[in-house]
This record gives C-alpha cells, structure tokens and sequence, in this order.
C-alpha cells in the first residue's frame, strides 16, 4: 500500500522528528525535551508527514511568513522547510504528494507566494518555483586587504559597542523589522528565532555556542545595526596572529551602520581571515577593502525559490522600474495553481495593478510560473530568460519593457534561512 500523507496529531510528533533526523542526517535517537520544543513550536495543521505500516518516512513542514517585496510592502508568504525522505523510500513521489498537499492549503489561505531554501538545485523547478534570490560568501583575508591600520571607530558621531545578549533581544526585534522594510527578499523573525538566536533556547542536535554581539548607534543614540560573530584561535606560526572571525548575522538600517560594523570587524586585533557568511551578492564589503582582491569568493548560488500562487495580488504588492507600461503576461502552470493570462499596469510612480485579461488581450510574454518565481524579487533579467528560450516574446519589445519593469537596482537578499 502506498504511504499514507496527512498531518500530525500530538503522537506523532516524536516519530516525525526521528524522520526528520535521518532525512538531514543527524543521531537518529531524539530526546524528549526536543520533541517537547518541536511540538510547542510547530503548527501541527501545517506540519505533515508520510507514514508507512505507523512509521514516518517522509517530513515536510510550512510557517506563514511575511516577504518584503520591492518596494517595501509585506507579502503573505508560505515558507516551506523540514522537508526529507527517507532512504528506504525515495523515487515513490512523496515529496510531489507533501508538496502539493501543502502548496493548496497555502493557496487557500490567501498565500500569495510560498517560499524555501532549497538544499538542491534539480528538486524545486518541477513545483513551480524559481531562485529568486542569490547568495554570496567571502573569505577575506586580511593581511592583504590594504586597509587603514588607524580605524578606530565611526567619525560621524556614531559609536560600535560590544554588548550582551539581553540587550540584544531587546533591541534586535524592532532594528530587524526596520531592516527587513527596506530588504526585498527578506522575511519576518519571530519571537522563536530570537531565542534561538541568543541561546534561550537550544535543541541538543544543534548545539549553541554562544558569539560576540556588537551594536551600532547614531549620533542621536538610536540603534540602527547588530553584527554576531565568533572567532577561532589557531597555532601561531612564528608567533605571527592566525585568528578567525566568522560572521552569523550582520544587520544595519543604514548604509553608515552598515560600514561602521564591517569596519569594526575588519579591524578586529589578531585576526587573518573574515568569514563573512551568507550576504547579498552586491553586498558593499569587498569595496570597503584597499585591495578588493582580498575579499575571496566562497560561494556564489541560488538561495530562497519563490513559488508565486496567487499571480495578480503578488504582481499587485511590488513596484516597478522604467517609464508606465501595460504588459499582457501568459503564465504557463501545470499544477493548477496559478497559470492564466493577466494584465500588469504600472503608473509613473512605479505602483502596479496585474488583473485577468479578457479574451481580446494577445499575449506579449510567455513564461512558466517557475520563470516568474526568478523575476519576481528583481533578481533576475528577462532578456537572459528570454536568450534561453524559457521567455516567449510574442510581441516585439515586450522583453525590454518587462527588464525595465521587474528589474532593482540593488539585489533582493534573504539573510535568513528557515
């Protein structure tokens, strides 16, 4: 008999997580107090399963989330997570059964968008979704950065202090939402992942060290960024430092906050190699550096797919870019969900209304839901989709028009994962 696919109730939880475990490849035994956390945090009605003669085999789990969209509305969001299959039962389409199951309910709760990290690039193109934003990890190696020795903090007034992670859970709620208003791409915090964030609350299969927390203040005293890291100590070679600086979060509300707190890491005494972490592909680092060279790419890739469910109320909540424009969209879904042809209209102050077409309106561009997912934060260009044949330009001068539209001038960046 086929896996049954349903939801939990409060019994499951325990063996769910076990599934879990073996999916993500950690100590397959669960402790009690885990399963206890796991079943206060979860919403059970979102949390599904497959189960197989009583045993779970299968996880996949949703949050609703809100995503900043250009321009800096919030859009209810399904953010997908926790999703494995066990070993003994891949290639039984169970992740397309939780998928699906899944990607309806959000559909009906007025979701426009849901939302993931995919761990794999192959898997999520086939639901529908789309990278939609993109990642950036530097090493910077310090020595040949080139960079002032003779910092010593913000000339501006502002200050950068070392503090503690009470004022942390304080302060950082409300800097993040005013950062997240002006970040396409990223997502709300909850209550949860600040006291996950500071160590208030630790899960014994991912154990919490505790990092340095350094804030910056303006002038007038307001806090406007928050910088987390950790540093390792190496053998010294000749007595010559070897010590490591790994960033886990780095926020700021303004660009001299921003630059204030890179400063202040760059500066740090000892250290030879900054690990900057997950950032925005156009992130302003590697230009504070003299010698830009010395900021090494570690990674360059996709990070958060969008799957967009509801096409006019998502095109609705961005603005866009370039001079008024009616486009007439075709978007090609196989999944039911969110395929149809639609009217997006934007006025001069960049405001965007997308409703169904009527019969008489021809096609002027033709993409695949997954293709929108890709355009929709900004990141990506029409033309080059169009280049690759995933775009049909069926009215000439619809691909410029459209790149002028969907396209941003810095890139959407999603600084969590979830």
């Amino acid at each position: 008999m086929s896996p049954e696919i349903r939801t939990l109730d409060e019994t499951d939880v325990a063996d769910w997580v076990r599934a879990l475990h073996t999916g993500f490849h950690l100590a397959p035994s669960v402790t009690d107090e885990e399963v206890a956390a796991r079943r206060a945090a979860y919403d059970l009605a979102r949390t599904r399963g497959a189960f197989d003669q009583g045993r779970c085999v299968a996880t996949f789990r949703s949050m609703p989330r809100e995503l900043t969209v250009p321009g800096g509305a919030f859009l209810a969001a399904s953010a997908i997570t926790n999703v494995s299959v066990t070993a003994t039962h891949r290639r039984r389409g169970l992740a397309s059964r939780l998928m699906a199951a899944d990607l309806a309910d959000a559909k009906e709760r007025g979701e426009a968008v849901a939302i993931l990290v995919a761990a794999e690039y192959p898997i999520y193109g086939r639901f529908g979704f789309g990278p939609a934003t993109w990642v950036a990890d530097w090493e910077v190696d310090l020595p040949r950065a080139a960079l002032d020795p003779r910092y010593a903090g913000p000339d501006d007034g502002g200050r950068v202090d070392l503090v503690g992670v009470d004022e942390v859970r304080k302060a950082g709620p409300a800097l993040h939402d005013r950062v997240r208003a002006l970040t396409p791409g990223a997502i709300d915090r909850t209550p949860g992942w600040w006291e996950i964030a500071t160590g208030e609350r630790v899960f014994a299969s991912q154990p919490w060290t505790e990092p340095f927390f350094a804030m910056h203040r303006d002038a007038a005293g307001e806090v406007q960024g928050l910088v987390a890291y950790t540093t390792v100590d190496h053998p010294w070679p000749g007595k010559l430092p070897r010590v490591d600086a790994k960033v886990r979060q780095l926020i700021a509300a303004t660009p001299a906050a921003e630059q204030a707190l890179w400063r202040f890491l760059l500066s740090l005494d000892w250290v030879t190699r900054l690990d900057t972490n997950h950032r925005a592909p156009d992130d302003v680092l590697p230009l504070l550096l003299g010698d830009p060279r010395a900021a090494r790419t570690e990674t360059l890739a996709d990070f958060m797919w969008l799957r967009v469910l509801d096409v006019p109320v998502a095109l609705s909540a961005r603005t866009y870019g370039g001079a008024p424009t009616r486009l007439v969209l075709d978007v090609r879904d196989t999944a039911g969900l969110a395929g149809g042809r639609f009217v997006l209209e934007t006025d001069a102050a960049g405001a965007g209304r997308c409703t169904p077409s009527t019969a008489a309106d021809e096609p002027e561009l033709t993409l695949d839901v997954a293709d929108l997912g890709c355009l929709y934060l900004g990141d990506e260009s029409v033309s080059r989709l169009a280049a690759l044949g995933r775009v049909a330009e069926d009215r000439p001068g619809a691909v410029r028009a459209a790149d002028a539209l969907f396209r941003t001038a810095r890139r959407p960046w999603c600084p969590d994962v979830f």
